[in-house]
């Protein structure tokens, strides 16, 4: 007998990156779920490449709360409540327990389970579940998101996360390259420029041509200053995410600020470093098959001599490892 889940979880991106392992975890614990997951147009895709996800449901709050009474923003939310109201779950699971997320999962039909008082960021959100859990709050976002569907479906979480994103990495040549973060959504994020360019001094001292990931116009003349006069480097245009995706699989090494790319290329199994200095990297570390390194904390940034140090690192294990 089929298990209908419906999995809330809208944004952002390094979060639905966070969630897939989730979701192989209930896939192979539930071998007959169903799963459909509610996602942030933007973000869509990332729920589409995991195998055992059946249905994505895009959902446009980003876009609908700038224009909330328009009318093509309410036939839009008419759409999405009909959809839901048509089917009928097992389980709707909320992953993120805020407030936010609530108005979705009131419109789903099926037994609600979340996060407690004590568990959730909002803990006004518990109040609307149907069924609590306790997860400690202090602890790796994946690991979190482990640990509440286990405690849903009655399992135990066991081995290292599986993303389930063999099919963007399976047969693709690695290329001498290294993926190049640098850009972030605020500026208290960003890393000096000098620091930058130790960076790539390093990376090309390896012989790795330089690709850097930038999105608004803003980010792509900082990028392309950063790597003024350097040959063998280039800002990439801006490319939808299964593009970036396939950068990110192909590249030898990974090196971000703290983004939901950089999650995404630790996902992808890259070895992948993350420069932390507006965030602290104890809830949302990098997590994935090959190598990590979450470097800085919440106002201390990492120099560029750590960094190095662990590019040095990923090298050597890479090399172990080929």
């Amino acid at each position: 007998m089929t298990t209908r889940i419906l999995i809330v979880r809208t944004s952002s991106l390094g979060d639905l990156v966070h969630m897939l392992p989730a979701i192989s975890d209930i896939a192979r614990h539930v071998p007959d779920a169903s799963i459909d997951w509610l996602a942030e147009e933007a973000f869509a895709e990332i729920p589409s490449w995991h195998p055992a996800v059946r249905e994505v449901i895009p959902v446009a709050h980003r876009r609908w709360r700038k224009h909330w009474w328009a009318a093509d923003t309410r036939r839009e939310r008419a759409a999405l409540r009909a959809t839901l109201g048509a089917r009928r779950y097992d389980v709707v699971l909320d992953m993120q327990a805020l407030m936010k997320s609530i108005w979705l999962v009131r419109q789903a039909r099926g037994v609600r389970h979340g996060l407690d008082w004590k568990s959730a960021r909002e803990p006004l959100a518990s109040l609307f579940y149907d069924v609590r859990h306790r997860v400690e709050f202090w602890q790796p976002a994946i690991v979190r998101q482990r640990s509440l569907a286990a405690a849903v479906f009655g399992y135990t979480v066991e081995g290292p996360p599986d993303f389930g994103l063999r099919a963007l990495t399976d047969g693709v040549e690695i290329e001498p390259a290294a993926l190049i973060m640098p850009s972030a959504s605020r500026d208290d994020k960003l890393w000096p420029d000098a620091d930058w360019r130790q960076v790539f001094d390093d990376l090309q001292g390896r012989g790795l041509a330089l690709r850097l990931l930038a999105g608004n116009e803003a980010e792509q003349a900082r990028a392309r200053e950063l790597i003024r006069g350097r040959a063998d480097a280039i800002v990439l245009p801006r490319m939808g995410l299964r593009q970036v995706a396939d950068q990110l699989a192909r590249a030898r090494i990974m090196v971000g600020l703290d983004s939901g790319l950089t999650h995404l290329s630790a996902g992808l199994g890259r070895p992948t470093i993350g420069i932390y200095k507006a965030s602290t990297p104890v809830r949302t570390p990098l997590q994935g098959p090959a190598y990590t390194a979450s470097l800085g904390e919440r106002g201390q940034a990492p120099d560029a001599g750590r960094v190095r140090a662990a590019i040095a690192e990923a090298m050597d294990e890479a090399r172990g490892c080929g």
